[in-house]
């Protein structure tokens, strides 16, 4: 009787510590979410202050609304595309646990995972439509933005990651790709989506003269990008802390099954941070592309972000922020005008992620069985693969919205701002509408 008891508490004792990770892996993953988040509110203050004063406004709307649309089109579709296409364009039996009405696709006291990863992934998708939204800011209409959003955020890039970032993607397990911190599959697939879709939509009117002069165009509010863009830095803890997977009572792992800490996570991005920090830096003075640096060394560093020797992400970083700046002088000088340099940023910063991988962690075995070691070809050419499912996407969608009138706003809007034309609403009421009399004298 003794020993039944015994026995009893034990099981007792084993299910309250399995509940207790169980509780614990979604408490990680709810507030990763809630971090997320912070990168919107970021992005927004970010567009809002590099856009001029008359457009303020429009440029955040954008944002909002790219938020409240991608969140739905990704729990309709989204997450199916993910779990269905992982060997490429045939669609495998999981993908039914993501289709809308599927048992895990809602309240279900035994599935305490799906929620929680499909909101991680579901913030994902809407970051990529946030990198997209400040490089066509002041120009481009909310209609045709929408459409964009919503196929860049719950289409291309989850087609990338099924890809690439799934344990079973062939990227993976035929080519040996290895992405920790989803520099490929988010970062560059948005940078070259957006890109595609900057050759259609065209420079800002004055951006680029007959002559081959570029007029600047900086934004209104400096500072409120600075805060914007540091936002969006605090919210990358919340999002490299969702590419780490929780494994109750073991080693934690990447999407790759490869062991991770949080140890070294914190260790990399921090120093992937300031290395772009100050290649931005050295390159340009400019507070602005310091700022955007920041992004850029962590974008560099977090393809091999579970295995950097820190110093080494420092210099990966370093070099990520010495060459954004001059790429986005590059698309100047070809007259391609991204008001914030998100093409340089993600797109590039996020090619460099997975090149430097090919150089620096070359060899590294992966879990996945079958699948070869991480090399240089097999970076480069998933690399290639990520340039050209988010440039071709962006450039034909792009194009059959020109045509049909819904992806640039009118001359008169766009010279009169967007704000005026578009938005029921003041940025700086009292800028339109000066007192009738001076204030007393005091």
């Amino acid at each position: 009787m003794e020993t039944a008891e015994l026995q009893q508490k034990l099981e007792a004792l084993e299910k309250a510590f399995s509940m207790a990770g169980t509780i614990n892996a979604e408490i990680f993953y709810w507030w990763c979410t809630a971090l997320m988040i912070t990168i919107h509110a970021g992005f927004l203050a970010y567009e809002m202050g590099a856009s001029r004063s008359k457009n303020a406004l429009a440029s955040g709307v954008k944002n909002i609304l790219a938020f409240a649309f991608v969140i739905p089109t990704f729990f309709f579709f989204g997450w199916w595309i993910y779990l269905a296409f992982p060997t490429g364009f045939t669609i495998s039996e999981a993908g039914a646990d993501g289709l809308p009405w599927a048992m895990k696709m809602g309240p279900n006291l035994t599935d305490n995972a799906t929620g929680v990863f499909w909101a991680a992934f579901a913030l994902f998708a809407a970051t990529t439509a946030s990198i997209l939204s400040g490089a066509v800011i002041e120009r481009i209409r909310v209609s045709g933005f929408v459409i964009l959003a919503v196929f860049l955020g719950s289409v291309v890039w989850i087609l990338g990651a099924s890809w690439g970032w799934h344990p079973s993607g062939w990227l993976t397990t035929e080519w040996g790709f290895h992405d920790t911190a989803a520099a490929g599959c988010v970062h560059m697939i948005a940078g070259f989506f957006t890109l595609g879709v900057l050759l259609n939509l065209g420079p800002r009117i004055g951006r680029f003269g007959k002559d081959g002069s570029v007029t600047e165009m900086p934004g209104h509010n400096l500072p409120m990008s600075l805060i914007g863009l540091m936002l969006i830095i605090v919210g990358f803890f919340g999002f490299l802390g969702g590419c780490i997977i929780f494994v109750n009572g073991d080693q934690w792992v990447t999407i790759f099954n490869t062991p991770a800490t949080l140890s070294a996570f914190a260790f990399n991005t921090l120093m992937g941070c300031v290395g772009g920090i100050l290649g931005c830096y050295l390159t340009t003075r400019d507070p602005f592309w310091m700022m955007s640096g920041a992004l850029v060394g962590i974008i560099s560093a977090a393809s091999g972000l579970d295995m950097y020797y820190p110093p080494l992400a420092f210099l990966i970083g370093f070099v990520g922020g010495c060459i954004a700046p001059q790429v986005n002088k590059l698309l100047i000088k070809l007259k391609i005008d991204d008001a914030v340099g998100a093409v340089a940023v993600h797109g590039v910063g996020g090619l460099w992620s997975v090149i430097a991988a090919g150089i620096f962690i070359a060899g590294y075995p992966n879990v996945a069985e079958g699948a070869p070691p991480v090399s240089f070809m097999g970076q480069l050419g998933s690399a290639v693969v990520f340039a050209l499912l988010g440039f071709i996407p962006g450039w034909v969608l792009s194009y059959v919205l020109k045509k049909l009138g819904l992806l640039r706003t009118s001359n008169g809007a766009e010279v009169a701002g967007l704000d005026t034309a578009e938005i029921p609403a003041r940025a700086y009421p009292e800028a339109y509408n000066p007192p009738s009399r001076p204030f007393p004298a005091e």
